[in-house]
């Protein structure tokens, strides 16, 4: 009997795949048996390639700025015309840490046409085939600031409550034409995103007081969640944004 969480026979597109939590759910799609497709700024998935490769998986690389957003439905295109997509992993995102005060427009834009409208427009052009064939699954990746404010991080912070909001909207709408839209929050981790906070002493000490695990978290620990959202097992969960945090929302 096949298991529910084998992928074997499917298709993943993951955004920012280059490293980090993009790295770790693409590596953990294709020891699933998902081939993939990474997509992300230029020479930056090599790596990543080479892993999925050494596993035996399907593996292309295809260059994209999700900021860039007419180059998105260029790709997209390009990757649906003679590939079926069953399974897109929204991960790419940047982050800018300011005093509120001293923000720019500049920065605002930047954080949320990567984190928010590239996502989105991304859901649409590979959702788009998904609900015409009546099967697919999104997992975007949010963050617990989809729930709080965080500390300096404004514009993240607008941007991670959007992609709950848009996950949440998407799968209203498609549910029911066989499309499972959900999301990822990660906690805590240990990726170019958290450098600053734990290279500061009183700060990574107390985040991981307040964490009932007692680490921080690794790219690792998500990539069992986004299989599980990926596969058959989540056939029945729809909108959801699946915390993934050591237990700090519990505290």
């Amino acid at each position: 009997m096949r298991s529910p969480f084998d992928l074997t026979g499917r298709r993943a597109v993951v955004t920012g795949a280059g490293r980090g939590l993009g790295s770790a759910i693409a590596v953990g799609l294709a020891q699933a048996g998902a081939d993939l497709v990474l997509l992300g700024r230029r020479e930056s998935q090599a790596a990543t390639r080479d892993q999925i490769a050494d596993l035996g998986r399907g593996v292309e690389v295809v260059d994209l700025d999700v900021g860039d957003h007419d180059a998105i439905g260029r790709v997209a295109a390009e990757v649906n015309r003679d590939r079926q997509v069953d399974i897109l992993i929204n991960n790419a995102g940047v982050i800018d840490r300011e005093n509120s005060v001293d923000v720019s427009q500049e920065s605002w834009n930047r954080v949320l046409d990567v984190n928010l409208t590239g996502l989105f427009f991304l859901c649409q052009a590979f959702g788009r085939p998904m609900t015409e064939r009546g099967q697919g699954k999104i997992v975007n990746i949010a963050s617990l600031l989809s729930f709080q404010g965080g500390i300096r991080v404004a514009s993240y912070a607008a941007g991670k409550h959007g992609v709950a909001g848009v996950t949440k909207a998407l799968a209203n709408e498609w549910a029911g034409l066989g499309v499972q839209v959900n999301a990822i929050a990660p906690g805590y981790m240990v990726t170019d995103n958290t450098t600053a906070l734990r290279a500061d002493a009183d700060r990574s000490r107390s985040i991981v007081e307040r964490i009932p695990a007692g680490r921080w978290g690794d790219a690792s620990d998500i990539s069992g969640a986004a299989v599980f959202l990926s596969s058959a097992a989540a056939d029945y969960v729809n909108g959801h944004v699946l915390v993934v945090d050591g237990g700090w929302m519990a505290r």
